[in-house]
């Protein structure tokens, strides 16, 4: 994500830094010989909702870490990269922040600890999880732990004054492309998640034979993607591109959810009158970040690592993550609400928010995504028949 996005501590390192912060109830983790550095590497735009909260753990608990060293790169980069750090024999990133495309990716390569091993270490994930949330951590296989949960999408989102009647199913959008080409634009599933969230949430749409095959079970999706890129110039290399375009008036109807619709908004860089919408048959495909461990951390940064993940699953650090909208509502555990957050944040929502969105997380479906190893198929599938077709 190429979009800068404040984050918003408020007062909650105050409160971190008086130690009112709960007393863990499960085993206690050793602290480190001597403060250290931890590199954490982000490749799914969480910062945005979580900066502050590492930033509190690193002001609450001088004696644990030194510093938080923060770093950007694009999902589908990051694998390869462990991945030869591994062989290696040398990893030097201690933490990713990732989605479902670089999680996925990586327990297809077997690059992430296995936290099976840390549970007495780790808080009872399934009672602190929102019930979504908790479905979302098991796709994780015990190699991450879900920070912060949103619905999601599918949605579009268009300029009213360039779409006086906006398609309300998918085969209104097909048309809609044919009558306006290049008009409509999403970036590669593989780096965005608006991009693999209406590749995954099409099956639903189009009545497909299994939405959680994407090899035998996605005939329909397959063939309306191929019909529908006959229309499209692009796919954007991220979800930043699209809203950009679609700011500038380069192109009118995009794909989008919850946190791309109200943060771009918030920043200025799509107009606050762009309105959204959801097509017939619509179902919610939910996403999370996870934060995972590399193989090949030292015991002693794991043990760190583990504890800054119980830090930032407490409420009021998640507080921290309604942020300015970006992954909306944000938080992963029970009991967070917007009035918890930051006044800035509350200001945000109030402002660029959407009243719908409660309707329609209370009465549409919420699925999960694919499990990992069909999420690598999806992509590689939409790589070569679909994204290839461009180049």
């Amino acid at each position: 994500m190429q979009i800068t996005r404040r984050t918003f501590v408020g007062g909650v390192a105050g409160m971190a830094g008086l130690g009112l912060l709960p007393a863990r109830s499960f085993a206690a983790l050793a602290a480190p010989a001597s403060p250290v550095t931890i590199t954490v590497v982000d490749v799914a735009g969480n910062l945005a909702l979580t900066q502050g909260m590492f930033e509190n753990y690193a002001a609450a608990k001088p004696e644990w870490v030194s510093s938080f060293a923060f770093t950007k790169a694009p999902a589908p980069e990051l694998p390869s990269k462990i991945q030869a750090q591994q062989a290696a024999g040398h990893v030097d990133i201690d933490l990713v922040l990732t989605g479902t495309d670089a999680l996925s990716a990586g327990l297809d390569q077997d690059l992430w600890i296995d936290l099976s091993a840390h549970k007495g270490e780790l808080p009872d994930l399934a009672s602190i999880y929102i019930p979504q949330a908790s479905k979302m951590q098991a796709l994780a296989k015990d190699r991450g732990v879900v920070v912060t949960y949103y619905p999601s999408g599918p949605l579009i989102e268009y300029m009213p004054d360039r779409v006086a009647t906006p398609p309300k199913s998918a085969e209104e959008l097909l048309e809609w492309a044919k009558a306006n080409p290049n008009k409509f634009i999403y970036a590669r599933p593989a780096n965005s998640g608006p991009g693999r969230t209406f590749l995954m949430g099409l099956p639903y749409l189009l009545g497909d034979s299994d939405p959680l095959d994407p090899v035998n079970g996605w005939s329909k999706t397959w063939e309306y993607l191929k019909a529908l890129g006959q229309h499209v110039e692009y796919y954007g290399t991220g979800t930043g591109q699209t809203m950009k375009e679609l700011g500038e008036g380069t192109r009118d109807i995009i794909v989008s959810t919850t946190g791309w619709d109200i943060n771009p908004r918030a920043l200025g860089i799509v107009p606050a009158e762009a309105k959204v919408g959801t097509l017939a048959g619509f179902h919610w495909v939910t996403d999370a970040h996870y934060a995972v461990i590399p193989k090949g951390v030292s015991d002693e940064k794991v043990n760190v690592l583990l504890d800054v993940i119980n830090f930032i699953l407490q409420p009021k650090q998640q507080a921290i993550a309604y942020d300015e909208g970006y992954f909306y509502p944000g938080p992963a555990v029970k009991d967070v609400t917007l009035d918890m957050a930051p006044q800035a944040s509350q200001d945000v929502i109030a402002e660029f928010g959407r009243p719908e969105y409660e309707d329609w997380i209370a009465n549409n479906p919420l699925e999960v995504p694919l499990d990992p190893a069909r999420m690598v198929d999806a992509f590689r599938i939409w790589d070569e028949q679909v994204g290839s077709a461009k180049g």
